[in-house]
């Protein structure tokens, strides 16, 4: 079955005096097998359109590094990041604590389109740059009590190519491998932040600036 995304996205970028198309989405499974629910759409974006943005969020995000506490030390994360979202929407976690930046004309045009397919709203994105393969993600749940008890989150990949992973939190020797493509979608929702962890893995690959928005709700504030 292929669904054609229609909604907002031949008017993506206008403002920019470009249009930027969809490809077309066929209908996704539950990536996990229990406790849970991962949907990937791909291709979400077509190839032009995730060029476009990743040169455009690249050059135009406020991106930091900054240091966060783990086993009670303050060591720098290995990736850039940038947290944007609605007035009063901060985000904490590791120690830190992020205020938001307002949206861009690219970020509110790509969460439009993220809700319009999804049907959930969002009104935060957190942002990663994978500068190289050295730069990672450790194995977390996104489980702050910012997120509420379900949280929804959706997941856009642009640049390289990069091994995603899944693993159950009670039960660790169940891990899910993931190759989240440029373009691609991954929503998380239900019990998943509750039940299974994620991570992105260090990679010997060459190409692989890598730039992640995570499309979130920020609740009770």
């Amino acid at each position: 079955m292929v669904i054609v995304l229609v909604a907002t996205a031949a008017k993506l970028l206008t403002c920019y005096g470009k249009t930027k198309s969809m490809g077309q989405l066929t209908t996704p499974h539950n990536l996990l097998p229990y406790d849970g629910h991962a949907l990937l759409y791909h291709p979400f974006l077509d190839p032009e359109a995730c060029i476009f943005y990743f040169q455009e969020l690249q050059q135009h995000i406020n991106w930091k590094q900054e240091a966060i506490k783990m086993f009670g030390k303050q060591v720098m994360q290995p990736r850039l990041t940038a947290w944007y979202g609605d007035t009063g929407k901060a985000y904490s976690y590791s120690g830190i604590t992020m205020q938001p930046i307002p949206w861009t004309k690219a970020l509110t045009h790509l969460k439009t389109a993220v809700e319009t397919l999804t049907g959930y709203h969002f009104n935060s994105a957190l942002l990663n740059l994978y500068r190289c393969g050295n730069d990672s993600m450790g194995w977390h749940r996104d489980n702050e009590k910012e997120l509420g008890p379900e949280p929804v989150i959706a997941s856009l990949s642009l640049g390289a190519a990069r091994l995603f992973q899944f693993r159950h939190y009670h039960d660790t020797k169940v891990i899910v491998p993931v190759l989240l493509e440029p373009g691609s979608l991954l929503l998380m929702k239900g019990t998943t932040q509750t039940y299974w962890q994620h991570r992105l893995p260090k990679t010997k690959e060459k190409d692989s600036v890598r730039i992640n928005i995570t499309f979130r709700n920020i609740v009770g504030t």
